[in-house]
């Protein structure tokens, strides 16, 4: 481990003598809440957070950086201890032989699978309109510490995608991802042939999932567009999720909608959920939103959710304006009967100058016609201050209320500072 942040520590000082631009934000923040050790017994705490997202670039190669440091700033909590978090680490270099792009190091990967970030590397090789991606790594040990994962061959990642745009308006991808865990072992108390309390130690196997997806989208500006997913998961041999979404705007200051999705629980392909009798849900949504003027427009939409027995519904319809938007939401059936109204608005003043900020929230909900209703309520306001374009100033003030967190306050200040310099190198 020390060897290895000594390697880095050196990679990252040779790099910086070397760039021509350094680039990136750093920001600190300090969040206060209350913490209730006993019905009438509670204590305040601080956590402070400093971030920051740093790239050291050197024409078409980068090395980039994203880290966290969170610490208490008052009293010490039993499972919350500092931590500094790394979240990626990567060495880039673009555009090689004009075709390929190379990343090395902790790196975010998203798909329609999977995401987070991995430590491993990621090539992608484009030419045209046809591209070629391909990844191989391990996932991040808990809480992003700098260090490999161990029991690399039960914690990979690899993947690979296709994409291409071989027809006008027309995006075509395929991909396949496989993703292994290697659970933790843990000891936990069973009863012995006498019914005798004793401890047992629990290895789970490493689970996976293995899937193959596909997408295809048509897109002609201000008239239409049209995105549909298939995910087949290779363990289970069946279709996991389908879905498609459509946008229709030809006429004048009118959007259309359509939304419909097929889903299979998500499952790990050793895990023990697998044994579990589980279902499927179908969901279908149609709304539509109406610019009255440059100012407002106004929106609505109406989903049914089925399951194998049961249907849920859900209507939400709202405003939204250059000062903010307002918000009403409705759920019938299965999934509970809900009733939430929010509200949210921000408005800059002396160009960005000021920026206040203020959003409230009501919702009664319960979980089926003959539960109790339980209601919760939300305030936040805050104000963002940049006398810079560089530098901004963020105060929050946060409120909640409902049946567990009584008169919850909570408070949060942040510094943001952008940087961008460019070197004279001799």
């Amino acid at each position: 481990m020390k060897s290895f942040i000594l390697t880095l520590l050196l990679l990252v000082t040779t790099f910086t003598a070397f760039s021509q631009n350094i680039s990136g934000r750093f920001s600190s923040s300090v969040y206060t809440f209350e913490r209730f050790d006993s019905v009438n017994a509670s204590k305040t705490y601080a956590r402070a957070y400093q971030l920051l997202s740093l790239n050291i670039n050197k024409d078409k190669v980068s090395l980039r950086s994203y880290m966290n440091l969170e610490t208490n700033l008052t009293k010490e909590q039993q499972v919350d201890h500092p931590r500094l978090r790394f979240y990626n680490l990567y060495l880039e270099a673009r555009d090689l032989f004009d075709i390929a792009t190379l990343k090395l190091g902790r790196q975010p990967q998203f798909n329609s699978v999977i995401g987070g970030v991995f430590d491993g590397v990621n090539l992608d090789l484009k030419k045209g309109d046809y591209k070629l991606s391909g990844f191989y790594g391990a996932n991040v040990p808990a809480y992003q510490k700098l260090e490999l994962i161990k029991e690399w061959e039960d914690n990979y990642v690899l993947g690979a995608s296709f994409t291409a745009y071989f027809l006008n308006n027309f995006r075509f991808m395929a991909n396949y991802v496989n993703k292994n865990f290697k659970e933790q072992e843990y000891n936990a108390a069973r009863l012995d042939e006498e019914l005798n309390p004793i401890q047992v130690l629990i290895r789970n196997k490493s689970n996976q999932y293995e899937f193959v997806s596909g997408e295809l989208s048509y897109s002609l500006k201000n008239i239409v567009s049209i995105d549909t997913r298939y995910d087949y998961d290779l363990n289970f041999e069946k279709t996991s999720k389908f879905e498609i979404s459509g946008r229709y705007e030809e006429i004048e200051n009118l959007g259309i909608n359509v939304y419909y999705n097929y889903r299979e629980p998500k499952v790990r392909y050793n895990s023990i959920f697998s044994v579990f009798d589980f279902g499927n849900s179908q969901e279908i949504e149609l709304g539509g939103d109406y610019r009255l003027n440059p100012h407002y427009t106004v929106i609505a939409k109406f989903a049914n959710v089925t399951y194998e027995t049961e249907n849920s519904q859900r209507i939400t319809g709202g405003v939204n304006t250059s000062w903010g938007s307002l918000t009403y939401r409705k759920n019938l059936g299965y999934a509970g009967e809900l009733d939430a109204v929010s509200l949210y608005s921000a408005y800059s003043f002396f160009e960005g100058l000021i920026t206040p900020s203020l959003g409230a929230s009501y919702t009664s909900y319960k979980l089926s016609e003959d539960s109790d209703k339980n209601n919760l309520m939300t305030v936040l306001a805050g104000v963002n201050y940049r006398p810079f374009r560089v530098l901004s100033f963020d105060l929050q003030g946060q409120y909640m209320n409902n049946k567990i967190y009584k008169d919850d306050y909570r408070f949060f200040f942040k510094l943001n500072y952008w940087f961008n310099e460019n070197l004279n190198l001799m």
